[in-house]
């Protein structure tokens, strides 16, 4: 693996951005300072709140850490379909009492802004999400020492990822918990997103580039399966959600566990853009009848979100979760780096019993 990226971490293992706010400073600094890679969320973020976040984080840690910025969406939502989806939410606006978001607030999240600070004040890693950066940005970074990584969900976006420069993939498997990353939000293409292993093993034989694997890891034990599939390191977002350094709500925490949410699903009900989290009233009502519609509809929703969770009820909370939220553990951050670790050394050295046993 490049030492480019094995030089940021003395652990495999990496805190996935959470845009929305569940990625705080505290956070990333944690994991950071146990051992493995925290990573701070631009998305939904101004350019000045980003930096501002950097500013903190440096003040917590003198660890690497990684900044993770959404790429600009393309204006091809159906006008129509989204003022259909408005008014069935006027409903959901009258009961919280709140309006309805503007949804043409953002296209592009700040993007060229943020890459200009993130240049001019270079941080060790920057990721990118829903999309693949030029050839020339990755090369902007690439000149200021800072690592770039692109999330990508099929062979085709890799691919395209290690052409472009890219010097590390996060491959997102469909277990993942919040957005998925893919490069193209194409509504034909739905329910053909491929688990963490099998996407590993394909990308693996596809590009000559290290990979970090994300996608419903809780334990040390499914790391250690990631590992042996093909990865360099693994991403986690869920496991680290209810640590008391997240920025998560105390409801959204208390879900992952919580006997009342049983499943998961992937639904476009908040934000327009496929994203899983756990089974709601909201997701049930909604989410059949969502337009492909991102980012405009994650704006429209973002009032009855707050709303809902003011109120103190997570029926109309966007719940990102993983598959294996069930298996959630509350406890420090660097407490969880800790175990993962003791986790994922105790299935190795398993495994390598096994081996020499034969």
């Amino acid at each position: 693996m490049s030492s480019v990226l094995t030089d940021l971490w003395r652990y495999p293992l990496v805190q996935a951005p959470m845009a929305g706010g569940a990625s705080r400073p505290q956070l990333a600094a944690a994991v950071s300072d146990a051992g493995g890679l925290g990573f701070l969320a631009a998305g939904y973020k101004t350019a000045d709140g980003m930096y501002q976040e950097v500013k903190q984080i440096r003040s917590l840690t003198s660890r690497p850490f990684g900044v993770n910025v959404f790429m600009p969406q393309p204006r091809t939502a159906d006008a129509g379909a989204l003022a259909v989806y408005q008014h069935q939410l006027a409903g959901e606006a009258a009961w919280y009492e709140t309006p309805l978001g503007d949804p043409d607030s953002s296209h592009d999240d700040g993007y060229e802004a943020k890459l200009a600070i993130l240049r001019d004040d270079p941080v060790p890693v920057v990721s990118f999400t829903f999309g693949c950066p030029s050839a020339e940005v990755l090369g902007s970074f690439a000149r200021v020492g800072t690592a770039t990584v692109v999330t990508v969900t099929c062979v085709d976006e890799a691919v395209a990822a290690e052409r472009a420069g890219a010097d590390a993939l996060c491959v997102q498997g469909v277990e993942a918990g919040g957005h998925q990353g893919t490069h193209r939000d194409d509504p034909d293409a739905e329910g053909a997103g491929l688990g963490l292993l099998s996407l590993l093993g394909l990308v693996r034989e596809a590009v000559d580039l290290p990979l970090i694997a994300a996608g419903g890891l809780m334990r040390g034990t499914q790391v250690a399966a990631a590992l042996a599939a093909g990865a360099d390191a693994a991403q986690l977002g869920t496991a680290f959600l209810p640590c008391p350094e997240s920025g998560a709500h105390e409801l959204h925490k208390r879900a992952l566990t919580d006997p009342l949410f049983v499943r998961t699903e992937l639904t476009r009900a908040f934000s327009g853009r496929p994203a899983r989290g756990l089974v709601n009233r909201f997701m049930r009502e909604h989410g059949p009848y969502a337009p492909a519609a991102y980012p405009q509809v994650h704006y429209l929703t973002s009032g009855l979100r707050k709303a809902a969770a003011k109120a103190g009820d997570p029926q109309a909370m966007a719940l990102w979760a993983g598959q294996g939220h069930r298996l959630a553990r509350q406890m420090p951050a660097a407490d969880l780096v800790e175990v993962l670790m003791a986790e994922l050394q105790g299935a190795q050295a398993k495994l390598a019993a096994a081996g020499e046993a034969r």
